[in-house]
């Protein structure tokens, strides 16, 4: 999102809504790889990703030490094999946490 910087396109969807404090989890889908893509992309938008101070995302009600932010799956075609490969991890547990007291109305 600068005059002159490379395209890149993000395409994300809300999967659930919370109230208290208003926030949202998404999933998103990069069509390409740069640096900070989805935190740059959704900032952009006026919806930073929670946690993430350097582009607006610091929430007083939710203290994180690191944006809320995790690839749940990976997939790309090897640049040397060709083989498609495919990489899938859990939320982490600092996340779930957070993820379990929106859904619970705790923050509120």
């Amino acid at each position: 999102i600068v005059t002159g910087g490379r395209t890149a396109r993000t395409r994300f969807e809300v999967v659930e809504r919370f109230t208290r404090p208003a926030t949202a989890l998404v999933r998103c889908r990069l069509e390409t790889g740069r640096t900070h893509q989805i935190r740059v992309h959704l900032s952009g938008a006026g919806h930073p990703v929670v946690g993430d101070a350097t582009y607006g995302g610091a929430r007083s009600a939710i203290v994180l030490d690191r944006p809320f932010l995790h690839a749940a799956r990976l997939e790309f075609d090897h640049p040397a094999s060709g083989e498609h490969l495919r990489f899938e991890s859990p939320l982490p547990d600092d996340l779930a946490v957070v993820l379990d007291r929106l859904r619970s109305g705790s923050y509120g």
